[in-house]
Order: structure tokens, then C-alpha cells, then sequence
């Protein structure tokens, strides 16, 4: 089974996720970080599960999505992956990714 490492940047991304929804209601927060965190722990079992984002990078970045976040990952090897980020659909994934 494949190793899921949140990188520093996507845990901080995270926070930020819960913190600006938590302002309103700190249960849907927690939902939502929990349905994140779930959705990526597919990718143990299928890694290859998210399409290819097209974007000039030294390696290869997919994507996952779990409602309106897109979840920006890299295959290590075949024992690891790891969580780049978690955005808005609304952002520009290339603008916080090289």
C-alpha cells in the first residue's frame, strides 16, 4: 500500500480551509477537512486515480476533487505520495505550484 505524506504547504491549506469555514459554522469545517482527508486516502489503494494537470513541472501533478477543492498530488514511487496542495476550484493551481 502506498504511503500518503501531506506535504508542510497542503497541511497549511488545509488550516486555511477549516479556519475560513469554521467563521461560519466549525461543524461544516470539520466535514469538509474530514471528506478531504478521506478522499485522499483513496489514493493508498489507486494512485493514479486523478487526471494529469497540465502544467510545466520536473514531474507529473494530478488531481483529485472533492467537491469544489481540487487536491494537487505527485507520485513519489510506487510506496509514496505526496498531497501538494488542496484548492479552491476557483484558483489557479499554477500560480501556487512549480
Amino acid at each position: 500500500m502506498v504511503t500518503i505524506n501531506w506535504t508542510d504547504e497542503a497541511v497549511g491549506w488545509l488550516r486555511e480551509i477549516y479556519a475560513y469555514i469554521a467563521n461560519d459554522n466549525p461543524k461544516a469545517a470539520r466535514n469538509t477537512v474530514n471528506k478531504i482527508l478521506e478522499k485522499t486516502k483513496l489514493l493508498g489503494a489507486f494512485p493514479e486515480l486523478g487526471g494529469i494537470y497540465p502544467i510545466d513541472a520536473p514531474y507529473k501533478i494530478r488531481v483529485i476533487y472533492y467537491s469544489h477543492y481540487r487536491i494537487a498530488y505527485k507520485i513519489v514511487d510506487e510506496n509514496r505520495i505526496d498531497i501538494l496542495g488542496v484548492f479552491h476550484g476557483a484558483m489557479e493551481i499554477k500560480n501556487y505550484l512549480k
